[in-house]
């Protein structure tokens, strides 16, 4: 397997999938047909050389990816639900060109804020859910002379039983089993051709749904390196330092489990694989077995950023023609 800097996430009724500096968002609209929206990417951060530092990187982006998979997420969900309003359209035809372009920026501002506190709040929420909560539950033995290791321990078990209970409520629920058979259809195509493989239906649905770079492994490794460093704390005195340095290590934890991941995916090492093994299981829960019509949006959105053929000539010594 050769590293291709493809990276993706499932969203609703379809995929998105990033090269570089561009992404792109694959739909299957409710007529069947595919739709695929290309974009720039850019960092909510800016350019700075100093973001792309090791660490820091890691807390940039993660903080991108849930800024354009959040946005990706709403703009399938619009997609996927567009069915032809004729009233609307009809009072959209009566409108000036001024009068439209001031809606279509008023949609655009509304848009943006909305992806803003969004994210905002899911970063909130998944703080406290994951990482503020479980010590504050674990924290109840003290009531019957638990020590602070003893504590950490116990915080360990209710982050990884808080985790796994939610990843499980979550797959059962119809939408987003379907959410999860194009998670699947996007590690199938990436898989697809990094193992040299020309980029057609067959070829992903034969591939492998388990990738080591998964955002599923890269959460999952977050509560496994989070779990290691807060072991630092049992000697610090007061709860609420404890619980406000858990709350400062959050950029750390993120740093180092983003540095872990993108190295387990550039190497082949024994290593490399039993790190993974932890983020392969839970990929069992949050990737599913795709259709063939899902590896085709899959193969759509690869296709509008990244040059698949130019990469297996380049990579593996492979000529695919061009149609």
């Amino acid at each position: 397997m050769k590293p291709s800097n493809i990276g993706g996430q499932a969203v609703m009724e379809g995929i998105m999938m990033r090269h570089k500096d561009k992404y792109a968002i694959g739909v299957r609209r409710p007529d069947k047909e595919i739709e695929v929206k290309v974009e720039d990417y850019h960092s909510v951060f800016g350019k700075s050389p100093i973001l792309r530092k090791p660490l820091i990187r890691g807390v940039v982006s993660f903080v991108d990816s849930l800024v354009v998979g959040t946005k990706c997420l709403m703009y399938s969900a619009e997609i996927a639900g567009d069915e032809e309003d004729e009233e609307e359209n009809k009072k959209q035809k009566e409108l000036t060109q001024e009068e439209r372009d001031k809606k279509k920026k008023k949609e655009e501002r509304a848009f943006k804020a909305l992806l803003y506190v969004t994210v905002a709040v899911s970063i909130v929420l998944s703080i406290g859910a994951f990482m503020l909560l479980p010590y504050a539950i674990a924290s109840l033995l003290r009531k019957v002379g638990a020590g602070e290791a003893l504590v950490t321990v116990a915080e360990a078990f209710v982050k990884l039983a808080l985790f796994l209970g939610y990843m499980v409520l979550i797959s059962r629920m119809k939408d987003i089993q379907r959410t999860f058979m194009y998670h699947g259809a996007e590690h199938k195509c990436i898989n697809c051709v990094e193992n040299g493989l020309p980029l057609t239906v067959e070829n992903v649905m034969k591939s492998s749904r388990k990738h080591r770079r998964c955002g599923t492994s890269f959460l999952f490794l977050v509560m496994l390196v989070s779990i290691c460093l807060h072991f630092v704390f049992i000697l610090v005195p007061s709860y609420r330092a404890r619980l406000f340095g858990r709350l400062l290590m959050v950029p750390v934890v993120a740093g180092i489990s983003y540095e872990i991941i993108q190295w387990a995916g550039r190497t082949d090492s024994r290593l490399a694989r039993i790190m993974s093994m932890p983020g392969f299981a839970m990929q069992r829960l949050t990737t599913k077995e795709p259709t063939a019509d899902m590896a085709e949006v899959a193969i759509a959105a690869v296709e509008a950023v990244f040059d698949w053929r130019a990469y297996l000539k380049e990579e593996f010594d492979l000529d695919v023609p061009r149609p």
